[in-house]
């Protein structure tokens, strides 16, 4: 039963008979889009920190979560499951729209992009503090997980097992990033309307959102462009 709904919910959300928003999703499935926004939070982090310690230690500690996010999922899960992905098993791949011929290989359980968007996703959350970025944070992640359900890459227990994972891995990493900051940095409350309480300019905080935003439009503007 749990498989039936599993597979119900995955046809629910997969693929569209539009040419364009199939290409929209495509370019916002593939990691090399995000960099601007990844350039953006180290931008973020490198203008609010005084030190390439207290730098060295959020990007690190960043960096560590999503390499072990990523790397227990594809080197041990993914083979011990041994899930297929939809498109690839041969019991339901004929009832899957793809875009663009769109399959991919390997296996399926449980998705690296649900658990290493959360994971950034959740570290800087927890880093800056500020409402309006953890909507946008949290909504970028969301939306890489509706992408693999659109193309059809992964079912839906795939995405949540990746998003519980993540903010697991997310988390911990967040803790270290305690444990090793406030050696470095003495441990200051603010209190502006121009910073959250953990220090981070709102100037820069929309910054982050406004490449998170532009991103969206680059991928719309190029899904036009390219059918």
């Amino acid at each position: 039963m749990f498989y039936e709904l599993d597979l119900a919910l995955l046809h629910f959300f997969n693929g569209s008979q539009s040419a364009i928003f199939d290409q929209f999703i495509l370019t916002l499935t593939n990691g090399l889009t995000w960099i601007p926004l990844y350039i953006a939070l180290f931008i973020m982090v490198l203008k609010n920190n005084e030190s390439m310690s207290q730098i060295f230690i959020i990007v690190g500690c960043c960096a560590l979560g999503v390499i072990f996010s990523a790397g227990l999922d594809d080197l041990l899960i993914k083979p011990l499951v041994a899930r297929p992905r939809p498109t690839q098993d041969l019991l339901v791949k004929y009832t899957i729209d793809t875009a663009l011929g769109y399959r991919e290989s390997n296996f399926s359980f449980f998705s690296a992009h649900a658990a290493n968007t959360f994971t950034v996703a959740i570290y800087m959350i927890f880093l800056v503090r500020n409402r309006a970025f953890t909507i946008a944070m949290a909504l970028w992640s969301l939306f890489n997980c509706y992408t693999r359900l659109y193309l059809g890459v992964h079912y839906p227990s795939d995405i949540l097992c990746g998003l519980l994972f993540g903010a697991i891995v997310g988390s911990v990493a967040y803790w270290l990033h305690l444990r090793l900051y406030y050696k470095v940095t003495p441990h200051f409350r603010y209190v502006s309307e121009a910073y959250t309480k953990t220090g981070y300019s709102i100037g820069d905080i929309d910054m982050v959102i406004a490449t998170l935003v532009l991103t969206f439009i680059y991928a719309i503007f190029k899904s036009v462009l390219s059918v």
